[in-house]
């Protein structure tokens, strides 16, 4: 049922914690299935994120897909970041089962809100990042992801 990577991540995840003071934090969740993602991000002066870690209260997919996510945005501007998206995380993982995608959404949430965090903080706009919004099972039922 789940891939190899989509095992490794759930079993070791990698960049759980918080970050005390972080420049941007995301919280999201899906009221529909429970799952809440919080992720912090420490971003430099030249917009670079030098560290992200997160927390998740869900799954094991919703692990893995927080997992993997932090692992690619670490190391990446913030325009860099805006262009994980949820098919990327899904990618990255070589699939998730088509009742754990909204998994992938949830992660691609989760750093959006925590760039918009960010972005408040600072009086600034990040090209392309719109308001998040806190519960992902607010999208439509039949919306393409």
């Amino acid at each position: 049922m789940y891939t190899e990577k989509v095992m490794d991540h759930f079993q070791n995840p990698r960049n759980v914690g918080e970050i005390e003071n972080a420049s941007g934090t995301g919280t999201v969740g899906n009221a529909k299935c429970g799952d809440i993602m919080r992720i912090y991000l420490d971003i430099d002066k030249n917009q670079v994120i030098r560290d992200v870690k997160f927390k998740t209260f869900g799954c094991g997919a919703a692990v893995a897909t927080s997992s993997m996510a932090t692992e690619m945005v670490k190391g990446k501007t913030v325009q860099e970041a805006m262009e994980v998206t949820n098919k990327a995380v899904m990618e990255a993982l070589d699939g998730l089962p088509p009742v754990k995608v909204h998994c992938s959404l949830l992660a691609e949430e989760a750093i959006h809100a925590a760039l918009w965090d960010y972005a408040e903080k600072n009086g600034i706009t990040i090209e392309g990042l719109e308001k998040p919004k806190s519960d992902i099972s607010e999208h439509d039922e039949d919306e393409e992801y």
